[in-house]
């Protein structure tokens, strides 16, 4: 066959566009995601069979694994048959979230002992950070310990331990208070709270180890996460949460401000989805920035209105006024697509709780 290759697998002729003298071919793109070298490229029918392979037999780890997103995470990979490593300190996460047939290590992402367990890790899934704004306004330091050196030892970890992927978790806060809506990652970060500066740092962080040490990253903007396995008590507790312990304790609903501030809700099961597309496909691992946003918002006075009961008002408190995701870029570069009717699972979750 004129101009043709030979399957590596299968030995099979195919032709490939660079024996053609085009500059690249599928079978060599295919060939660098699967660590096969270019005098060996596949035909595309054995390269298809390999990746769907590969990604049946994908060793993961899952940092903050015990808590609330990390731990759905966690539950899917399961699910879709890989080996999942657990790493969590359980200072926030709950050892009950584990799945059983996962390998948990007790570790705190900021010491530099124990990551050989990294080795033969294919993906690192980077969840594990002390959350929320305002308690990192009370503890700057203990925050950026945990949210920027914890992450910068986990990338020189993944590095050394040839770990091939590493999927961030960032945060929208990094936009800061905005009227510029939607938030785009074209947008200038602008943060306010000691948190956000942390969670940018890690963005920052893992573009650049991209560009310093050859493996692949990615990070994934959430939008106010809510869910199955959101706490309901606790500093890292989500409105939605503070809501609903207030009405189990027979207290009113606590409103900081006028309660017109709005948030764009997204569910954990697309968050999941989103980050194992993050995980596994090859249109990104080159610092890529993300939203991961539902793409509508609503108010805070909307939510305790679907959750019913008697409300109050407190002084207002430091955080953005609104955020709504723009998600073109997750939809392009991901196919991922938010998924969950917000007032539909609102009112089956009321509903569980018995409100």
């Amino acid at each position: 066959m004129k101009n043709s290759s030979k399957c590596g697998k299968c030995n099979s002729d195919y032709i490939c566009d660079i024996s053609l003298g085009k500059d690249t071919c599928w079978c060599f793109d295919y060939s660098k995601i699967l660590d096969v070298k270019s005098s060996k490229c596949l035909c595309k029918k054995c390269l298809e069979n390999e990746l769907k392979n590969r990604r049946s037999k994908m060793k993961y780890l899952v940092t903050g694994g015990a808590g609330f997103i990390g731990s759905n995470l966690v539950d899917e990979l399961i699910k879709q048959g890989h080996e999942v490593i657990v790493v969590d300190n359980l200072s926030t996460g709950k050892k009950e979230n584990i799945n059983p047939k996962a390998t948990f290590e007790n570790l705190d992402i900021t010491t530099n002992d124990g990551w050989d367990i990294m080795r033969g890790v294919d993906v690192v899934f980077h969840l594990a950070a002390l959350a929320r704004v305002q308690p990192s306004i009370e503890d700057p330091v203990g925050f950026n310990d945990v949210n920027v050196n914890g992450t910068l030892n986990l990338l020189k970890a993944a590095v050394d331990n040839g770990v091939k992927r590493f999927v961030y978790s960032a945060s929208s806060s990094a936009y800061g208070d905005t009227d510029n809506l939607p938030q785009k990652e074209t947008h200038p970060t602008d943060p306010i709270s000691p948190y956000a500066v942390q969670k940018l740092v890690g963005e920052l962080y893992c573009r650049m180890f991209s560009q310093c040490y050859d493996i692949e990253t990615v990070s994934l903007r959430y939008f106010n996460v809510y869910g199955e396995r959101q706490s309901l008590e606790g500093a890292y507790c989500l409105v939605m949460g503070i809501f609903a312990q207030q009405m189990l304790e027979g207290k009113p609903m606590t409103i900081n401000g006028d309660g017109e501030q709005r948030r764009d809700f997204t569910y954990v099961g697309d968050v999941v989805k989103a980050n194992i597309a993050a995980a596994t496909l090859p249109t990104v691992g080159n610092g890529e920035v993300i939203n991961i946003g539902n793409g509508n918002n609503r108010s805070v006075n909307e939510v305790a209105e679907l959750l019913g009961g008697e409300k109050i008002n407190r002084d207002s408190v430091q955080e953005p006024f609104a955020t709504l995701a723009d998600n073109t870029k997750a939809r392009e570069l991901l196919g991922w697509s938010p998924t969950q009717d917000f007032e539909k699972w609102v009112g089956e979750w009321k509903d569980s709780l018995g409100l």
